[in-house]
């Protein structure tokens, strides 16, 4: 059983005021005492009362998250499971509440301006950017601290964001292509109405116009991220007259796709064919191993849910500090996928 705030501050000599602002990161309690207190709150097992808290804070103490649930909305990629996983870890350590609210696509906005009017969250998460995204106007003028995990490229008003740097991303997986020899390289990628995918490609079509190499429109396509996806380009996209010898994936759930159609048409990754993935490193299908099966750039979705939860509760304490964003960078891990060109 935990204690309450009184026992823990007195077991550390200090007042529960201090305690209770040690906790809440309020600058005026200096750093060492601050981490002091966090420490034995964790040991204590100590929580605190989030509805009193509330009250003394005049905070809501929670967080929206609103999701639109749609089947074009790359939302539905199950990444998101670990991303909220992440996050959560932070509100919970923060006495912060999460409210996840799903809705149709066309009742986001007002599912936004409810959680605000009524004063439920002090700050809301914003997911799955798109190129052209009204929701940053839109949440800017509700007057509320708000993040977005990613970015939208056509908004020049400045607003807090995470992402990863997709663009920097493919290119680099593309030229590794190239470096290998291949000149006719497959992108299987996600709905290019989204920010994320639309940056991934310029970064592949921009490392293909660094080698001489022309583009070619039968070996691009964009649709929802899933493993038939990822089988059915396979399986078209090698019964055209020059086949692709890579195949690079926006996904690793379309890489699994794409290593079945491969594997059904009788050939083998890394020896006849090679792919690149993206690697979310999702916790419940790891690329791991002492040779892991994918080449893959690699980003964790979860530490990305924990470093936007921090952002956002730092924009809820202090509104001035802001904006915040922060461009994560991929790692390039080698696996069994990839090999020279075969032809």
């Amino acid at each position: 059983m935990g204690v309450t705030l009184k026992q823990l501050a007195a077991s550390l000599g200090l007042s529960p005021t201090t305690v209770s602002r040690a906790l809440n990161g309020f600058p005026e309690v200096n750093a060492a005492t601050r981490e002091r207190v966090r420490a034995a709150a964790t040991k204590a097992n100590y929580h605190p009362n989030t509805r009193a808290k509330s009250l003394a804070t005049g905070r809501a103490q929670a967080i929206g998250h609103v999701i639109p649930v749609s089947t074009s909305h790359e939302i539905v990629n199950p990444i998101f499971a670990d991303f909220i996983a992440g996050a959560g870890e932070v509100y919970s350590r923060a006495g912060y509440e999460m409210i996840l609210r799903v809705v149709a696509d066309a009742d986001e906005a007002s599912a936004y301006s409810d959680l605000i009017a009524r004063g439920a969250v002090d700050g809301v998460m914003v997911h799955g950017p798109l190129v052209h995204d009204p929701r940053v106007e839109m949440l800017a003028g509700l007057d509320i601290p708000f993040l977005l995990h990613g970015r939208t490229s056509n908004v020049t008003a400045p607003y807090s964001w995470l992402d990863i740097n997709n663009h920097r991303s493919f290119h680099r997986a593309t030229q590794f292509l190239i470096d290998f020899g291949h000149r006719r390289i497959a992108l299987v990628n996600g709905l290019e109405e989204m920010d994320f995918a639309c940056r991934r490609r310029k970064g592949y079509l921009e490392a293909l116009s660094g080698a001489g190499i022309e583009p070619d429109p039968f070996l691009m396509r964009q649709a929802e991220m899933t493993e038939p996806y990822g089988y059915r380009a396979a399986q078209e996209m090698m019964q055209l007259p020059d086949p692709p010898t890579a195949f690079l994936a926006s996904s690793m759930i379309v890489a699994y796709g794409l290593r079945r159609g491969l594997s059904d048409l009788g050939l083998k990754l890394g020896r006849d064919v090679s792919v690149v993935t993206h690697d979310d490193e999702l916790s419940y299908l790891p690329n791991d191993g002492d040779v892991p099966m994918f080449t893959a750039t690699q980003s964790s979705v979860r530490e990305a849910g924990r470093r936007a939860a921090k952002m956002l509760l730092q924009l809820v304490t202090d509104p001035e500090c802001g904006p915040l964003t922060e461009l994560m960078e991929t790692s390039l891990v080698l696996g069994a996928s990839t090999g020279p060109a075969s032809r």
